[in-house]
């Protein structure tokens, strides 16, 4: 029951774009269509699960050889390595995907969240299980929110906006806005 809770809190209650505010730069960068927010969301998610995964055990080794004060560069090297093999999958098997990410697909590697996700795991003193479930939920939180912040700016488009409410200024009065509904779900899952 715990795992499912930790899974369910790291989707809704604790999302790190919209309630621990990590991982902007692709959240506004990367919605203005829901194509990109979905391919952005599965390379995110996929980098998050491994990268907390490989980071998790070198975190045991660096504390065994008592050289913890390496962490984050130990894990920039991590995600940097996993988000390069993401490029090149990408750009091999889904060259439209990978032209319509542009820069923001290199920008994984220097993404918050993901650093953040795998020091919180370390933090949180997780074991593998519960590490592997708050890193798919996490991913799969951020893939929610940046999905739902994608389909509400496509259809921004299509309407009629004041012209001083258009591009950024409504894309960051609406992630708001989504950002106040998601406290919503604050006393969902007590920890």
């Amino acid at each position: 029951m715990k795992i499912f809770l930790i899974f369910v809190s790291a989707i809704l209650v604790h999302n790190f774009v919209l309630q621990r505010f990590l991982g902007i730069c692709p959240f506004l960068g990367v919605s203005k269509k829901i194509d990109t927010a979905i391919g952005m969301s599965f390379a995110v998610l996929f980098v998050m699960v491994l990268a907390s995964s490989i980071t998790w055990f070198l975190e045991g080794i660096l504390r065994a050889l008592g050289i913890g004060f390496l962490r984050t560069i130990v894990f920039i090297l991590v995600i940097a390595s996993l988000v390069q093999f993401v490029e090149l999958f990408m750009k091999k098997f889904s060259p439209a995907l990978y032209e319509a990410l542009g820069i923001y697909l290199p920008l994984i590697t220097t993404n918050c969240a993901i650093l953040g996700l795998a020091i919180l795991n370390v933090q949180l003193e997780y074991g593998f299980l519960e590490m592997l479930f708050h890193s798919i939920g996490t991913g799969v939180g951020f893939g929610l929110a940046l999905i739902l912040f994608a389909s509400i700016r496509e259809k921004l488009d299509l309407q009629e906006v004041p012209k001083s409410f258009q591009g950024t200024a409504s894309a960051l009065i609406t992630a708001g806005l989504l950002s106040m509904a998601f406290m919503g779900f604050q006393g969902l899952v007590k920890l």
